[in-house]
């Protein structure tokens, strides 16, 4: 049991030692006074060869800047756009991870946490606190450190699933900057179409899981007529938000966490945040937990619904890069592609647009060179674009391949035809699904 001291963020993080590993809690969650006060001990010489490890983190990320190569270096889970210029460059990196083995790699020490930096919310009258909207791997993070500081924040909300005893920790810093917010943009038509096309294949009592951005947005639009549905996601945004205000989501039939929301962190407004707040039909989970493959399989109808920068003709998602380039990562979609596999009544959904934002039709003849499988052609299973929708499963290659012609852009099926007919040879064109 630790005895934990109120501090400045200068003092707790003075304690840090160079060349150790620090997580970060993540999302909208970062301790970004903790951040400051790291970077005015790198900017005056005191600390060299920090390595940094997060789920994706929002807000300035000096930790992936090259003016501090050498004193910072940016090591991620997952990777956003506040990092990814640095990845681009090499002067950070991306540690290839299923989100839900991230615990792992603390509790065994392949990372060897030197020290966890979180924000947590005020105590209650247990002397507990909540990891609020990003519990992720923080919890094993807190276990494994060897020094743990936490950030007490009015703003971090209250959430139920997971809460810590003050005890857990060396150093506490008081802080009151706002969580990052975030607003998405507006559904495009092309967005709406695969909303539709998806929830199309959901039946009402079904659990869902899904991400966040403008097409998970439309997807939870095109959802606002279902029935008795339940959420057991990694992370959800506002889009969601508004199912569970108007009843859609419920969790009435649930068979695991009945009545409950389940999520690991989020990323939204401040309406959002504020739903969570001492409202005990939500859990914040551990990352372990939710990405459980067999807790997941567990869950009848579970539908998970995934996205992918591009897909083969036999059905390879690329998911996590473009070519050689590190997009964002691994995350949890073959947690969730898998335990949907498995689940009574379950359904395993990936969804784009057609065309990248230039034209590039998605499905592609191959995978770009250096590209990332983060879903196996073994676990592909329903595909869906604005054009509609196809089931790979238990399907060949070659019916493969015309099953995803058929909903590609109609501008590009000739070409992939033509593909399709170089890789199979002349009995392809005889050849009908």
């Amino acid at each position: 049991m630790r005895n934990h001291k109120l501090t400045t963020a200068a003092e707790a993080v003075s304690h840090i030692p160079s060349h150790s590993h620090v997580h970060l809690s993540s999302v909208a969650s970062v301790p970004q006074v903790l951040i400051k006060a790291l970077v005015e001990r790198a900017d005056a010489g005191d600390v060299e060869d920090l390595h940094f490890h997060h789920f994706h983190t929002e807000g300035e990320a000096p930790y992936s800047w090259p003016e501090y190569e050498g004193k910072f270096f940016e090591q991620g889970f997952f990777i956003a756009g506040n990092t990814r210029p640095g990845v681009d460059s090499g002067y950070a990196d991306y540690t290839p991870v299923h989100l839900g083995e991230t615990p792992l790699l603390y509790r065994s020490r392949a990372i060897d946490l030197g020290a966890a930096l979180v924000q947590i919310s005020l105590p209650d009258e247990n002397g507990m606190v909540s990891l609020g909207t990003s519990v992720d791997c923080s919890p094993a993070a807190i276990a494994a450190a060897r020094l743990v500081i936490g950030v007490i924040n009015p703003n971090v909300p209250y959430s139920y699933g997971n809460l810590i005893p003050l005890d857990s920790f060396d150093y506490l810093v008081e802080d009151d900057t706002p969580l990052i917010e975030a607003i998405y943009h507006t559904p495009s038509q092309t967005d709406n179409l695969v909303g539709k096309n998806c929830a199309e294949l959901i039946e009402d009592g079904s659990c869902i899981q899904m991400g966040i951005g403008a097409l998970p947005n439309a997807v939870a639009t095109q959802l606002i007529h279902h029935k008795n549905l339940g959420l057991h996601t990694e992370m959800f945004a506002d889009g969601i938000l508004k199912l569970i205000k108007a009843g859609v989501i419920n969790g009435n039939v649930k068979n695991i966490d009945t009545n409950k929301v389940v999520a690991s962190f989020l990323l939204g407004s401040q309406e959002l945040y504020s739903f969570i707040d001492h409202n005990e039909a939500v859990l914040m989970k551990d990352i372990e937990y939710v990405n459980d493959i067999h807790t997941i399989a567990s869950i009848d109808k579970m539908i998970a619904i995934n996205s992918a920068t591009e897909v083969d003709l036999t059905g390879q998602i690329c998911a996590d890069s473009i070519g050689t380039r590190i997009f964002s990562g691994t995350g949890g979609q073959l947690d969730f592609v898998k335990g949907a596999t498995y689940s009574k009544g379950g359904k395993s959904i990936t969804a784009f647009a057609s065309r990248t934002a230039k034209g590039f039709s998605k499905i592609c003849p191959v995978l770009k060179a250096g590209a990332g499988v983060v879903t196996p052609r073994a676990d592909a299973h329903w595909i869906v674009t604005e054009w509609g929708s196809v089931n790979l499963t238990g399907r060949a290659l070659q019916e493969r391949a015309k099953l995803l012609i058929s909903i590609a852009h109609p501008d590009d099926r000739e070409m992939l035809d033509r593909a399709a007919f170089e890789r199979f040879g002349p009995h392809y064109h005889n050849f009908s699904i």
